[in-house]
């Protein structure tokens, strides 16, 4: 069926949840450009043809005209879909990725990730004299402070005011919001009620 592995491309990353991004299915994106080679060189040789005054061949240069536009927006959806992905990690995680996303990604995507960090921290940093950090509250805090729990062994953390504090599996501490919501985001703390 003409345009089926662009349309397979979508549906892998919609059998994915919105925080998993899929391996980079790099074999399926050169099936679908080769794909698209060969309906052009077809519709090409076609229009050739019907310029030479053969009839009767434009409903097939049309098909496969509608199949190039269709394969082209799956591509298009494809690489779209994983980028908005990339940044909404970037806002909920922080700028350092876990090895279990960054191992699915391609270079570019890498990159790209790479550039809309350094941007992001660049505006950031545009705020005033100390800047404004804009990923610490994607929710409104109730309460300056927070009772947390480690969920594994992280090691010494360093407040903004100079004070240690050893992060121990199932060790509880109460925490300025501020300082504990990345480690909050990577898994190694949880919010306790």
């Amino acid at each position: 069926m003409l345009a089926e592995q662009g349309l397979e491309l979508i549906r892998e990353l919609q059998r994915a949840n919105d925080y998993v991004i899929p391996s980079y299915n790099e074999d399926g994106i050169r099936q679908t450009i080769e794909e698209m080679h060969a309906l052009f060189q077809q519709n090409q040789e076609d229009v050739n043809a019907t310029i030479a005054g053969k009839t009767g061949l434009f409903s097939a240069i049309q098909l496969r005209h509608a199949s190039l536009e269709r394969n082209k927006r799956c591509l298009l959806v494809y690489v779209y879909e994983r980028m908005h992905r990339l940044r909404k990690l970037r806002w909920e995680l922080g700028s350092v990725l876990p090895a279990h996303i960054k191992d699915n990604l391609c270079e570019l995507e890498k990159l790209w990730f790479t550039n809309y960090s350094k941007s992001l921290v660049k505006y950031m940093r545009s705020f005033g004299d100390i800047g404004l950090d804009l990923t610490q509250d994607l929710k409104p805090p109730k309460s300056i402070f927070i009772e947390v729990r480690c969920l594994q062994d992280y090691g010494e953390f360093v407040t903004d005011d100079g004070e240690v504090i050893p992060l121990k599996k199932n060790s509880q501490h109460y925490m300025r919001r501020s300082q504990c919501e990345h480690l909050i985001r990577q898994g190694i703390l949880e919010h306790v009620n």
